[in-house]
Order: C-alpha cells, then structure tokens, then sequence
C-alpha cells in the first residue's frame, strides 16, 4: 500500500503541498487534476506495455496512440498520438508543456474510448486548470519519482496490484484539517480484499456497487476473478495482508476481458467520484468501466433483481430528501444506512451475495425502520455473518465502529456466524501505521470459509453461531455483545482478617509518621 511506504508517502504530500501553494486550494479540484496526471501516466505505461507483448508474442494490438487526433473545434488540424504519450511530452520545456497539454493531450483523453463511450461523456465537462507551467512539469516528475519507487516497492512487498488514484485519495484527504466533511471516506484497501475474498465473485457473474466511490470495490472483484483464472496462482506469494492477487489481465483472452468488463457496474451521486472511479479502473487495465452518475435512493433509479453480486460501503450518517426518495422502498426512514441495506437487497437477484459496511448502530437501534431493516436480513435472506471491527478502522476520518454483513437474497438463515475482528493488520490510532503480521483478516477468512455451527458453540470465544430464534427473541438484535458472553479471570485474594490487620499497621505507620514531622516543625 502506497500509504506504508515513507518515500511515496512524502512524494504524494509533495505534489499537495505543491498545488497548494501554486494556487489550486480545493482539494476536490486538487485531487481530480492529480488524478488527470496519473491518468495520462498509466495510460501510456499500460499501452506501451500491451503493444511489447503483443509484439512479443506475435499478436495484433490496437494501440490508443496509434494513428492521428483531430483537435476539437477544428476540421483538419491533427497531431499524431505518439506525441501525446508522457514519455514524449513530459521533457519539453515547461511553457512548451502546459500548452501541449492543454490544447492536445487532455483533450485526447477525454475523447477516449469514442465520443459517445461512458468515459467521454463524463469527461465531456472536465476542465484541465493547473494555471502554471513550473507546476505542472513539477507535478509531473514527482509523478515519474512515484513510479519509480512504486516499482520497487511492488518488488518487495508482492503489490501486483497497486489502487494509484485512491491511494493518492486517502493521501490527500489525509493532509487535510477537514477531512471527511463531504462524507468521503474511501474503504482501505485491506477491507475491500476481505469482503471480496468472504463474498467470492465468479466469473460470468453481473457485480455492481451503488456507492463506488473510487470504483475499490469494482477493482478488488477484477483482481480476484483474474486471480482465480490465473494458472499460475499458487505460486505467487501473498501481499502484506496475506492475500494471494495477480497481475493486470495477463492470463485472459480478449473475450473474456470484454465479458469481464461488461459485468462490474458501479454508480456514485458525486461526478467527480464518477470520473476518479473511471479513470482508477481504466488505469488498471479495464479499458470501458460501466461507472456511471446516479443517486440509487433516488426515484431514478429503477435497477432490481440485476445483480448475482454487490459490494458496497455506502456513505452513512447521512439522509436523503424523502421528496427524491424512491417509491420502492418499505423503510420508512431517510437514514442512508437503512436505505443502502434495502437497496443492495433490491438489486440482487434471488441466490445473490452481497457484502456491505454498515455502522454498528444499524445493529442494535431500536426505531421501526432499524429492526425493519435486520427484519430484511433474517427473514428474507440468509445472513451468513456479521464481522464486527474496530473504532480505528476507518480513522483519521471516522472514529465510528463498523460491522461487515454477508447475506444471501432468499436463502433461509438458521444460524448467524459472529466474528469479533480486534486487529485489522494495523495501528487503530490516525497514523494506521502496518503491524507486522495479518491482524485478524486471514483468521476471519480460514474460519469463515470452514464455519460449523456444532464446532463453535462457545459464547467466550472470538468467534461464534446464534440461532434465528434467539436473535427474533431479542428484537432482531444484531450487536455480538447482545450474544457473546464475558471470559472472568478469578483472582485470589487475602482473607479480610489479613487485610484488616494490614490496615490497621499502615495506619500505626502513618501515626508515627505525623508526630514526627509535627515533633520537627516544633
């Protein structure tokens, strides 16, 4: 992770503290043109690498800089795409740069793809402002210097994958006095391989997530279905986290991308969430993401029973305008935490899987629409777990305890598997500093994927079943401490006689020890 490593790290608050100073203050509008940098970067790595291996291997490629650009507002000025690769604009002069960049290269890149494709349309209104030449060529070799280190550490550390945008995300917002106003909190990435690893996407299967942010979800779904297809995969060592992830796309055919492809949807209410999630897909190698603008509590949306997946960790504490509302839902509340629940329901299809970070509060609330809610949950799925985490999980920018809820739409539960994470891997303070080891997440994995209701019985334990009955009992309660019963260490201790006599010499003690400090002030 981009986030451990000091020398990235300090590169990442260089290019902020650069684009601070040099004028572009707001840090959504920093974060999107650092993302438009990172953006032209990876795309001509990822095509440069592409076409050797296709040339390697003897195979046609279809380079995205191959033949010529017309530049908009013109009928017959064109320039050739090889020169609009960073590798050949980022040496010019910095006044020669800006204005290279400006009027050709983004404007190639938000035509890419054709421009009636998703990407084009939502790039249709983005502006490049970075307003000073010496920032912008500044930017662009810190950019280079990230990479460079990047490389090293994917070598040591077995990143095959790295989430560039929404690292320099949380790292932005990290640099911030009022991270987290908007409600911007990006998943770790850690998490993201949990839940994916505990739900299991196949390939064939439609995946979606209604609040993708960054699209980490989306992303963490291709990585672990190009995992599963790689032939290769046992014998690639696991990342910091112990999770076993391959490199971009290597191993499918271009059938299977396409299908791929076709399968991971995402949707954000927030636009330039809309363009970071595409641009933070396409840069991973999924050249046309089905990321699009769209509040899913809203009446607008209308997708149900679409998706054999959904993943998602949508914004709470937060509510919505019941007038914008949509119709479909039996929840009586504005409380987006409850929505998301009823709306991830509604898009799966019957047998679905669905893996959502809800507060803990959602656990044990007591309103209609809270045990409504978990009413949902046990009634009309089958809830397979409930993976409490610690306050720390998502600090500096919530404190708020969260829980992980696997369910099955129309499965029947019996039985609820409870796990008690109490390490993620990580400091739980702001710093979030890697522990060495893998905290909790790859014992939550091995005894989630062998659960048995007769074997873990034990209450005391770090983790374990509760029947359906007894959760009905309590109102639908979700909360592990409802359940889980406290382990009493016994102590020994002296009898009272022996504590009495002891009280009575340390009070003979003190005595002597007042008279003699009055018999010295004489």
């Amino acid at each position: 992770m981009l986030l451990n490593n000091p020398v990235i790290k300090s590169k990442i608050a260089l290019l902020w503290h650069n684009f601070w100073s040099g004028g572009i203050a707001n840090p959504m509008t920093a974060i999107e043109q650092i993302s438009y940098l990172l953006f032209m970067k990876q795309l001509d790595e990822l095509d440069f690498r592409q076409k050797g291996r296709a040339e390697f291997l003897g195979l046609p490629y279809n380079s995205k800089f191959a033949g010529e650009f017309t530049l908009p507002g013109t009928e017959d000025v064109k320039v050739d795409k090889e020169d609009l690769r960073w590798r050949k604009f980022k040496d010019k002069q910095p006044e020669d740069m800006l204005l290279h960049v400006q009027t050709k290269v983004f404007p190639f890149l938000q035509s890419l793809n054709g421009g009636s494709s998703n990407f084009a349309r939502h790039m249709k209104n983005a502006v490049f402002i970075i307003p000073k030449a010496n920032l912008l060529s500044e930017a662009i070799a810190i950019i280079d210097e990230i990479y460079k280190e990047l490389e090293i550490d994917a070598a040591k550390k077995g990143h095959a994958f790295q989430d560039i945008q929404g690292d320099v995300y949380e790292m932005l917002l990290n640099e911030l006095s009022s991270s987290g106003k908007n409600g911007q909190f990006r998943t770790p990435r850690h998490i993201i391989k949990l839940i994916v690893e505990l739900v299991g996407p196949q390939f064939g299967q439609i995946i979606g997530d209604p609040a993708c942010g960054t699209g980490g979800f989306l992303l963490g779904a291709y990585q672990y279905i190009v995992t599963q297809m790689d032939k290769d995969k046992d014998n690639i060592e696991p990342d910091e986290d112990g999770f076993v992830r391959s490199s971009v796309s290597s191993v499918l055919k271009p059938e299977h991308m396409e299908r791929l492809e076709q399968n991971l949807w995402g949707y954000d209410f927030d636009v330039t969430m809309v363009r970071l999630g595409l641009m933070n897909l396409m840069m991973h190698g999924i050249d046309s993401p089905q990321v699009d603008y769209m509040d899913t509590l809203s009446k607008r949306y209308t997708e149900e029973n679409k998706y054999h997946i959904v993943m998602t960790n949508p914004p709470f504490t937060g509510s919505i305008d019941k007038g914008d509302l949509s119709q479909a839902f039996s929840l009586s509340t504005s409380k987006t935490e409850l929505l998301f629940i009823e709306r991830t329901y509604n898009m799966l299809k019957m047998g679905g899987t669905a893996g959502i970070i809800v507060p803990q509060g959602v656990l044990f609330g007591s309103s209609k629409a809270h045990v409504k809610a978990r009413q949902i949950l046990i009634d009309q799925c089958e809830l397979k777990a409930v993976i409490t985490m610690p306050s720390g999980v998502f600090k500096p920018y919530a404190g708020v305890s969260t829980a992980i809820l696997v369910f099955t739409k129309g499965g029947e539960t019996r039985q609820v598997w409870f796990y008690e994470m109490q390490s993620d891997g990580r400091s739980l303070d702001d710093r979030r500093q890697k522990e060495e080891g893998y905290g909790d997440l790859q014992d939550i994995v091995a005894r989630y994927k062998t659960r048995d209701p007769r074997q873990e019985s034990d209450r005391k334990a770090k983790c374990f079943f509760v029947t359906k009955e007894e959760i009905v009992e309590q109102n639908y309660d979700l909360s592990l401490s409802r359940y889980k019963e406290d382990v009493l260490e016994e102590m020994e201790s002296e009898s009272p006689e022996v504590i009495f006599h002891k009280l009575l010499k340390l009070e003979e003690e003190i005595d002597r020890d007042l008279k003699k400090l009055m018999e010295i002030s004489k």
